[in-house]
């Protein structure tokens, strides 16, 4: 490989991806030099060069990529704290949905890596798209805030009108999201809360809300959240009724494969159950019967 490939290279491997390049070489054409610092250089020097000049130039771009590390450290700190802070919030309105929204980052997690392992959904499914789907999990019931209290809090069930004013929590939850990524586009997993937010309730037969979409027209990351939600719902204690065990919640999920859920998301799901039953296991034994991680 020559100098250009080698960075072009580098740039594909995560753990050195952003390291710093210059370029050291002896054409000083100005095609060389664009060439270079398009295929990812920091930096390029002509030779001959000073070691003096070399030693500067290295503790210039140090410093520079310090600086720039510890920056986005601090915005994904940031981002963390804020994701918390909306769980906070949400658990507010509904005393099940703090930790239920926290909980379905980490399945989305664990479902997607499997996804990737069987390579099912080919380019709309890549490893930095998944860590944007698992960052956006959390903000998925964002639209309680905007449903009455009385509907969410209700034991009994629900009237048509209080039903239709719940199932509105996925357009008032995408709208939000949305109107927040038009204003920060830089934040592009706000593109995915969006579309989880107001798509997680779809069906892959098309009878579910709020769209009816159906099939290849649900967002990959809609029909992942569904088989989280979903499953999380039955394992934890709701307000009009009692916990589902991890063997119902299972048969729930296999039943609804070709109907209520992709087939191939239900796979994967059967592939890591254990990993479900593990994480269930540990919430309890650390946060105890609401199970809030």
């Amino acid at each position: 490989m020559d100098g250009f490939e080698t960075v072009e290279r580098m740039k594909l491997i995560p753990d050195i991806a952003s390291v710093p390049v210059i370029f050291i070489t002896g054409n000083i054409d100005e095609g060389t030099e664009i060439r270079a610092l398009e295929s990812g250089a920091i930096d390029f020097i002509t030779k001959p060069v000073a070691g003096s000049i070399l030693h500067h130039r290295m503790e210039l771009h140090l410093q520079l990529y310090s600086y720039q590390t510890n920056l986005e450290n601090m915005s994904s700190e940031l981002e963390n704290n804020v994701v918390e802070c909306f769980a906070d919030l949400i658990e507010c309105k509904d005393e099940n949905t703090g930790g239920h929204v926290m909980r379905t980052s980490r399945y989305v997690d664990i479902i997607g890596r499997e996804l990737l392992r069987m390579g099912v959904f080919g380019k709309y499914l890549t490893a930095p798209e998944l860590e944007l789907m698992v960052r956006a999990a959390p903000f998925h019931d964002i639209g309680k805030i905007g449903v009455s209290d009385v509907i969410l809090l209700k034991p009994s069930g629900l009237t048509d009108e209080e039903y239709a004013q719940a199932k509105a929590h996925t357009l008032i939850g995408g709208r939000i999201l949305l109107n927040i990524y038009k204003r920060t586009p830089s934040q592009r997993y706000l593109k995915y809360a969006a579309r989880m937010a107001e798509g997680h309730h779809e069906r892959y037969d098309g009878a579910g809300y709020p769209r009816g979409l159906a099939g290849e027209d649900i967002p990959v990351c809609c029909r992942i959240m569904s088989v989280a939600n979903v499953y999380d719902a039955c394992i934890t204690d709701r307000i009009y009724r009692k916990a589902r065990t991890h063997d119902e919640a299972r048969e729930i999920i296999t039943s609804g494969s070709g109907t209520e859920f992709d087939p191939r998301v239900v796979d994967a799901f059967m592939m890591v159950r254990d990993a479900f039953s593990s994480l269930k296991v540990q919430s309890y034994q650390l946060f105890g019967d609401a199970g809030r991680i």
